[in-house]
């Protein structure tokens, strides 16, 4: 396996305190991004699966990726989810996914509308990839990414998590350090 053939790489960072946030909350806030543009990629609509337990949250569809508040196995964060392809290799495309994810945590962070009632935990990551015929969660794709994750989280832990029929997924822990 060629890890600069993967594409869809997705990005979680977990909320910190999750008894602050109303999940109807993101709604406003995320029609607000659409109409002022505020990421690179093109918004088209938001989704409310807030009703769904230890479901998708809710979901800012974009044409090149999606954004939520992702709740899956009741796990709150705030997920990347990168649905085009990049030029580049796998470590632009991973620095890519961790900079829009960082970015969208700092925006949701200083939002008037939920100031101090989110705070994401930086230290607390995890990293997919969304193509389960490229990637299968299997010992093949971890040794052949984990020098990649190695390199990008340098000094950090770095977990396969899942079963083999779920998506390629790690977990990246900081430890003592201060972010990832």
């Amino acid at each position: 396996m060629n890890p600069d053939a993967v594409q869809h790489i997705n990005l979680k960072i977990f909320v910190a305190d999750t008894g602050a946030i109303d999940l109807a909350e993101l709604v406003p806030v995320f029609h607000r991004w659409i109409k002022d543009s505020v990421c690179p990629e093109m918004l088209i609509d938001v989704a409310d699966y807030a009703h769904v337990s230890a479901g998708p949250g809710v979901l800012l569809i974009g044409h090149e990726a999606n954004y939520s508040l992702d709740n899956r196995e009741n796990r709150l964060g705030l997920l990347y989810n990168r649905k085009a392809a990049l030029d580049g290799t796998f470590q632009s495309r991973l620095a890519q996914a961790h900079r829009a994810a960082l970015e969208a945590c700092d925006r949701l962070e200083q939002d008037a509308a939920l100031y101090g009632k989110l705070k994401f935990d930086r230290n607390a990551i995890e990293v997919f990839v969304n193509d389960r015929l490229l990637a299968p969660n299997n010992d093949e794709t971890w040794q052949a990414l984990k020098p990649e994750l190695e390199k990008y989280f340098a000094g950090f832990t770095i977990e396969r998590r899942g079963e083999p029929r779920d998506l390629f997924r790690v977990s990246i822990s900081a430890g003592t350090r201060s972010t990832v």
